[in-house]
Order: C-alpha cells, then sequence, then structure tokens
C-alpha cells in the first residue's frame, strides 16, 4: 500500500504542536463571550429521562468522544441506535442490531461467545471491542458473551475505525458500546410483555422506572426468553436483569448504582457440514453434537457512577465497577468427512471452564476554559483495572480412537468422551493503568481541532497450573487522534482525522509465555468525512473514507524461516448512511459499505498469503429498513440486509457465499396501554451461512423463515 505524505511528512515538532491543547489546561478557567464563537457542549447532571426517540446527528454520543460532542462535532464515523429502534427491527441479539449499521459484520459462533464482528478489514474480540455502559471487560480466550439481550438496552452506538485512544489495546475496526436503560423522573411507568413464536419462543418480560421520591429514581428490568430452536436437541434460554438505583444529592451531585446480570444457556449448535464441499438442505437442521453437549455463561457487572459539578466550569465523573464471568463448554465441535466412507468423524470433544474477575476504577474531569484565547474543553483522567483469569481445560485435547464416525443423515448423539483428563489449566492476573485526555479547541467560529493522548501500562502475571512454570510480561502502549472538523453551515460538517490504536497478538489477559514476549500490533488510520442533517431535520446523511494499515502481524520471510512479527494489512474503504422521515408517515433508514481489505505481507507455514483477502471479511455489505404509520394505531416494517461473499482461509480457496434476508412486522395499538406485534423473520425462507468454523468445513446456518408474536401492556 502506498503511504500518505501528508500525515507522514507529520514531523515530532507537527506531532507536539498537534497534540498541545491536550496538554494544556489554563490555570483558572476564565468566561468566554458567548457571541465570538460557536458554544462548547456543556455537561448537566440531571435524571436521564427514557429515551424513544431516534438519536440524530445533534445527539451527543459518548462513545465518539467523553467530551459531550455530538455527530456533528465529532471527526469520526458514529451512528447511534435507540433503544426503540432496536426492538422494532426484529433484533432478538445485540449483535443483531449493531450489523444493522454500516460496515459491521456478524462473526459470531459458539466458542467467541457468539459477539464476534468483522469491521473495516478487521475480525473478532481481539480487534472489535465492545463495551457495556461504556465499561470494557477484557477479552479471555477470544471471548466476549455479554451484552446479548436487547430488552436492556437503552442505546447502542457505533465508533467505527481505531478507537484506543478512548479505551485502549483492542479496538482497531471498531468500539461498540452498549449503554442500558437508565432511571428516570417523573411518575412511575411499567411495561409487560409476553410473547411466543416458531419453535416454542417465548419471552416474559418487564420494564419498571420512575421516581420514588425527590430524590430517588429507579429502573429495572427482567427478560426471561427460551426456544427448543429450528435444530434438532437445541433449546437455549436467557435470564436478564437489570437494575439501577439514582440518587440525586443535590443540584451538583448525584449518585448511580447499577447492577446487570445475565445468565445464558445458547443451543449446542456447532454448524452444518459440508459434504463433497457442498451444503445439504437436508442436513440443515441435524445437530451434530452431543447428548450431554452444554454451554453456559454467567456474567455481573456492578458499577457506582458519580457525577459531580465542581462548578459552571468544572465537573467530575468516576465510575467504581466490579464485573464477574463465569463460562464452561462441553462439545464435541468438529465434523468432518471422513473421505470413501459416507461418514463423518465427529472430533475435537472440548471441556473448558473461564473464572474471570475484574475490578477497576475510571476518574475524569472536564474543564471549559480559555486556551490561547479561545474557547476550549478538556477533558483529563484515569483509568485502573486488575483482572484475574482461571482456566481450566481438558488440553491437549486428545480424541479417543481420533473420533467417532457418525451417520451425516442419522446422527447418533453419542456422549462426551476423551483422553485427557480436566483440570486446571492456568492462571493469569492482569493490572493495567492509563492516563488519557482530550480536547476540543474552536479554532474560530467554524473551524475546531478535536485531539486526545492515551497511555497505557499493562504487566501480566502468569502461573502454568500444570508444568508450574511462570512468566510475566508488562507491556506499554501510546496512541493519539487530532481530527479538524469545519462547520460549512451548522447542519452540515466536514471532517478529517488521524489516529493510531493497537491490538495484542492475541487476548492480553491469556497470552501464553511465547505471546507475552511479542509487542503489540501497531495500526494507523486516515478518515474523511462529510455528515449533514437536511429538510428541517427530517433527514440526515453521512460519507466517510477510509485508510487503515496494521503493522507487526506475525508473519515469516519465508516458509521454512521462523515467525516474527513483521507482517502487514491494510484496509480501504468507503461508509455511507442516510436516514429519512418522509410524508405520510414514511421512514427510510439505510446504509452500504465497501472495503477492499488485504494482507499486505504475510507468509504462514501453508504459504505466502500476501495479496489475499484477511478471513471473515465481506468486501460489501449494506442494510435498508423501511416504515411506514398508518395512523396512530397502526405501523409496519420491513427491511434488508445483505452481506457479500467472505474467504473462510487465509489461502482464499475457500469462500462461504453472501446472502441477502428480509425481516417485516407490524404492529397495532389495540388500546391506548396495549400493543399487539408481529414479527416475520427471514420472510423468504433464505438457507444461508452467518458465519463458517474450521476453515469454512462447517457453515454456522441463519433462522430460517419463523414468526414472533408479542404482547405489551402499559400501566
Amino acid at each position: 500500500m502506498s503511504r500518505i505524505p501528508l500525515f507522514d511528512a507529520l514531523s515530532g515538532k507537527t506531532l507536539r504542536v498537534c497534540l498541545a491543547p491536550c496538554a494544556l489546561l489554563a490555570t483558572t478557567a476564565q468566561a468566554v463571550d458567548d457571541d465570538s464563537i460557536l458554544a462548547l457542549p456543556t455537561t448537566a447532571i440531571t435524571s436521564t429521562v427514557d429515551a424513544t426517540a431516534r438519536p440524530d446527528l445533534h445527539t451527543a454520543t459518548p462513545s465518539g468522544s467523553r467530551l459531550g460532542l455530538t455527530p456533528l462535532q465529532t471527526p469520526a464515523s458514529t451512528t447511534s441506535l435507540s433503544g426503540r429502534q432496536v426492538r422494532g427491527r426484529n433484533d432478538s441479539r445485540v449483535q443483531d442490531a449493531v450489523t444493522r449499521t454500516a460496515g459491521i459484520s456478524d462473526i459470531g459462533a459458539p466458542g467467541n461467545g457468539g459477539t464476534a464482528l468483522s469491521a473495516r478489514g478487521f475480525t473478532g474480540h481481539a480487534s472489535v471491542m465492545t463495551l457495556f455502559d461504556g465499561i470494557r471487560m477484557y477479552t479471555g480466550m477470544g471471548t466476549v458473551s455479554f451484552p446479548h439481550d436487547p430488552w436492556m438496552v437503552e442505546r447502542i452506538d457505533v465508533l467505527r475505525g481505531p478507537a484506543s485512544v478512548l479505551y485502549g489495546e483492542g479496538a482497531t475496526g471498531a468500539v461498540v458500546n452498549v449503554l442500558p436503560k437508565k432511571p428516570f423522573e417523573g411518575a412511575i411507568r411499567n411495561q409487560l410483555r409476553l410473547g411466543y413464536g416458531s419453535d416454542d419462543r417465548n419471552q416474559q418480560a418487564l420494564d419498571s422506572g420512575g421516581s420514588l421520591s425527590d430524590a430517588l429514581s429507579y429502573r429495572l428490568n427482567l427478560n426471561r426468553e427460551a426456544s427448543h430452536g429450528w435444530v434438532d436437541r437445541d433449546d437455549s434460554q436467557n435470564l436478564g436483569l437489570s437494575a439501577a438505583l439514582r440518587w440525586q444529592a443535590n443540584d451538583d451531585l448525584a449518585f448511580t448504582l447499577s447492577h446487570d446480570q445475565g445468565k445464558l444457556k445458547p443451543g449446542g449448535y456447532f454448524g452444518t457440514p459440508l459434504v463433497d464441499g457442498k451444503l445439504r438442505d437436508s442436513l440443515s437442521e441435524k445437530n451434530y453434537n452431543l447428548q450431554n453437549a452444554e454451554i453456559h455463561y454467567h456474567e455481573q457487572w456492578t458499577r457506582l457512577t458519580t457525577d459531580w459539578a465542581l462548578s459552571e466550569q468544572a465537573s467530575a465523573s468516576n465510575q467504581l465497577y466490579y464485573l464477574k464471568a463465569r463460562r464452561y463448554w462441553r462439545n464435541a465441535e468438529n465434523y468432518t468427512q471422513a473421505p470413501g466412507l459416507g461418514q463423518l468423524q465427529r472430533r475435537e470433544y472440548l471441556e473448558i471452564k473461564h473464572n474471570q474477575e475484574q475490578i477497576g476504577d475510571r476518574q475524569t474531569f472536564t474543564f471549559d476554559h480559555s486556551l490561547f484565547g479561545l474557547a476550549s474543553r478538556t477533558l483529563v483522567g484515569g483509568e485502573f483495572n486488575r483482572i484475574r483469569f482461571d482456566l481450566s481445560n481438558n488440553s491437549p485435547y486428545t480424541d479417543i480412537g481420533g473420533g467417532e464416525l457418525i451417520d451425516p443423515w442419522n446422527p447418533a448423539p453419542g456422549y462426551y468422551q476423551s483422553a485427557d483428563a480436566y483440570r486446571p489449566h492456568s492462571r493469569s492476573q492482569t493490572r493495567t493503568f492509563a492516563l488519557f485526555a482530550e480536547n476540543q479547541l474552536q479554532l474560530s467560529e467554524r473551524w475546531s481541532l478535536v485531539t486526545g493522548i492515551r497511555r497505557d501500562q499493562n504487566h501480566i502475571d502468569r502461573d502454568d497450573l500444570r508444568a508450574g512454570g511462570r512468566s510475566d510480561r508488562s507491556l506499554s502502549g501510546g496512541n493519539w487522534r487530532a481530527g479538524l472538523v469545519f462547520a460549512i453551515t451548522p447542519q452540515l460538517s466536514l471532517y478529517g482525522q488521524y489516529s493510531t490504536s493497537e491490538d495484542g497478538v492475541s487476548n492480553l489477559i491469556t497470552l501464553n509465555p511465547t505471546q507475552q514476549q511479542m509487542d503489540l500490533t501497531e495500526s494507523r488510520q486516515t478518515e474523511f468525512g462529510l455528515k449533514q442533517a437536511f429538510w428541517d431535520g427530517r433527514g440526515e446523511w453521512t460519507l466517510a473514507a477510509y485508510h487503515i494499515v496494521k503493522k507487526k502481524l506475525l508473519s515469516r520471510n519465508s516458509v521454512s524461516e521462523p515467525t516474527e512479527q513483521i507482517g502487514q494489512q491494510s484496509s480501504d474503504g468507503l461508509e455511507a448512511t442516510l436516514e429519512l422521515a418522509l410524508g405520510q408517515g414514511w421512514q427510510v433508514s439505510a446504509n452500504a459499505a465497501v472495503v477492499r481489505a488485504e494482507y499486505d505481507d504475510f507468509i504462514e507455514a501453508g504459504g505466502d498469503r500476501s495479496g489475499n483477502r484477511p478471513t471473515n471479511v465481506p468486501r460489501r455489505t449494506a442494510n435498508l429498513w423501511l416504515n411506514k404509520a398508518f395512523d396512530q394505531r397502526v405501523e409496519a416494517g420491513v427491511g434488508a440486509r445483505y452481506v457479500d461473499a467472505r474467504y473462510a482461509d487465509t489461502a482464499n480457496t475457500v469462500k462461504v457465499p453472501g446472502y441477502t434476508v428480509v425481516d417485516a412486522n407490524i404492529g397495532w395499538q389495540v388500546q391506548p396501554d396495549v400493543r399487539l406485534g408481529l414479527e416475520l423473520n427471514n420472510l423468504f425462507d433464505r438457507t444461508y451461512a452467518r458465519t463458517q468454523m474450521h476453515s469454512g468445513e462447517q457453515w454456522l446456518l441463519g433462522e430460517p423463515r419463523s414468526f414472533f408474536v408479542t404482547a405489551d401492556y402499559s400501566f
């Protein structure tokens, strides 16, 4: 890939000038003449009202910046979905909602918690980060299993592109921030939902919130869902709880205590094997896993948030949190065709358990002040985490007899068996500490400079509980971002930004002794974009173009030489979005993305992969949702999701076909307090692969045509 001369020409002096606003704070905040410049965003400590309207370009997005900037003020590509949008588009998982945004596709599988995503040419939890309420649970062994429940969602923010300057390593492709429903002031309101649909899918849910007194408000959400699944022996269950209590101690000080947890028992479906390289429709509902297969995820997130207005020009916020995860798998995960036998070989009998605990604290201070005589807003802060991760498994996963032969058309369920004992494997303790700063400097009425800088220090201690060895390593990193925003009009802005990011060669908290000796990978991005709200706020569109280069990939000089950190990967792309409220109740939401991603320099044992497209990366994606309100009582929606073909291997010899899936729904407000809904998923009963496993030998198929009926009662 050719380098970008403009940014390669940045000398150290130029860099220091760009970042100066982050390093300088006026010793005393000064009042600024409101008539001379555009007003900066303010942070008010008030109760959160239940958000039902669609977020727009004038809605602050904390995921793109902690300065309280709107998308029009942020030099990055961002998208926000309200909880109402999420639940109104047939999205049964948080990831289903996220992949309706531009350029994000689903690569979730049971082994990664069902939550992994692909964005801007980079894939998996090592490069696409998920936050809950602005907090990150560090990824262990490639797995994140929370959040998954759309019922508790107030809003989802997506920040595309490198974001390590905000959230640390592991955020090169995108960051997804899922915001739970918040307490609000006012009369207590309740919503009860009952639902039933195909495959005995059923739901019972409650949402309650409001004021308990002048100073106390609360929010409580409970949700239970269960299904027999469309695949044989694929029963699943989800129990979700989200609770928050807010105390407005006085006009300037508020405390919010929140607790969220999920108990998820997914089905044991690990994909449909190909026969002679082809998908057979007659096998699409077969389950090749074991009779006593198990998957359990149990997560708990407890947070205490303190918001304090120190003065008219200064505020402080603190988040103290304790996170806990318990995950367990016992399955046979690989079903490979046995040549010449007309049977499948069921292999990889795995038993794995994760015990993860994380305690952390984030403190920030925000100042409105004058800098060089210009209006400025600066945020400075620090963050600390301590993560403990215990791993038990039956590695090295030796199958008895090399596996078990089963009939593809009539698979015997069988029972778990392994030649290796299940026992403790390793324990790690990771400490992370970061200092960060952001600044918005209003250069003129129309020009603003947004900068950020972050420094991370990570230390990993790892004990081998079998061999008795111990290893440790400190990894440090620094990232920065500088972006210019030009407000052509109050409704139209043009921006350009340069940002850096870092990922580990694997997940930070579970690096093995060999991986601990390797550096963090390094990424840089150049991005330009346009954003506009038009037609008196009834329409908006965005356009973003980007170039990302990621260095220090594991590669070789030749097939016969040892692996080193000498590889490189890059991507170039375009993303466009459109939101439009037409007359007579019509609303349109559309987006499209195209990415050209490739390995610039990548050699592995199988050969030279330079020039190939990375696995699980579609070249094109698009989404459309059309909604029509016929009157105040009836509305209907129809949507389409398109994902292009993807490669299942680095050699680009195995391709997973693309797909287009159409969903529809209708809602009827029977009474002021009663609403009925009908969801129709995969309307044309398309058979398609959401993602793949084992280099394309197994396809994880999407759900066939189904229906779901809901009844909501508000009181």
